[in-house]
C-alpha cells in the first residue's frame, strides 16, 4: 500500500514472490521458534479468475521436529489468527505445493538484505526506492511502515518454480503475529 492505497496490477500480470520471515522472539504453543526462518515461494495469475496461489513453504533447517510443524501450521494459517488468517494464501484459493526444510540465510546488506533459501531461491534487496510516498506491506501483521526496496536479483529454480528477475519491487517491515 502507497499512502493507504493498495496496490494494483502485478507487473508481469504474474505475481512471482519470494517471502522470508525471521523469528525474533516467538513460540507456537510451548514450543520456542525464536531464531528461526521461514520462506514462502508464491505464484499467482492476474488474469486467472479465481487463481489460486501456488506455494511452497520452506522452514529452516535448524528447527526441530516440533518447531518445524509449529512453523509450517502458522505460515499455512492452520492455527488461525487475526493477522494469519487474512493473508492471502491463506483466505483465498491456494495449492501447497510442498513444505521443505532449507538452510535460509537472511542478512541485512546495504539499505536492504540478501536472502538465500537453500538451492532453491536467492534475493539481494539492498537499495531502497527512492520515493515520498509511506509504503506499508498489503500483508497483514505489520507493526509499523517498511521499506520499498529494489530487488537488484530474484532467482528461484525450485520445482515448480523457476524465474529471474531483476530491478523489480521488494519491501522489508517488522511483523507482530499471534493468535486470537
Amino acid at each position: 500500500m502507497t499512502d493507504g492505497i493498495p496496490g494494483g496490477r502485478s507487473t508481469h500480470g504474474i505475481c512471482f514472490g519470494a517471502l522470508s520471515w525471521l523469528v525474533e522472539d516467538g513460540r507456537v504453543g510451548d514450543v520456542d521458534v525464536s531464531g528461526l526462518s521461514v520462506a514462502l515461494l508464491v505464484r499467482y495469475d492476474d488474469d486467472e479468475l479465481g487463481s489460486p496461489w501456488t506455494i511452497v513453504l520452506h522452514v529452516d533447517a535448524n528447527a526441530d521436529e516440533r518447531q518445524h510443524s509449529g512453523l509450517r501450521d502458522v505460515f499455512l494459517g492452520r492455527l488461525g489468527g487475526p493477522q494469519v488468517g487474512v493473508l492471502p494464501w491463506v483466505r483465498k484459493a491456494s495449492h501447497l505445493v510442498a513444505v521443505r526444510t532449507s538452510e535460509i540465510e537472511l542478512v541485512p546488506k546495504g539499505d536492504g538484505y540478501r536472502l538465500r533459501v537453500g538451492d532453491a531461491a536467492r534475493l539481494s534487496a539492498t537499495q531502497r526506492f527512492a520515493a515520498d510516498t509511506v509504503v506499508r506491506c498489503g500483508i497483514p501483521g505489520y507493526d509499523q511502515p517498511g521499506e520499498e526496496l529494489v530487488a537488484e536479483e530474484l532467482a528461484v529454480s525450485d520445482d515448480p518454480f523457476a524465474w529471474e528477475l531483476n530491478g523489480t519491487c521488494a519491501f522489508a517491515s517488522r511483523f507482530a503475529y499471534a493468535s486470537a
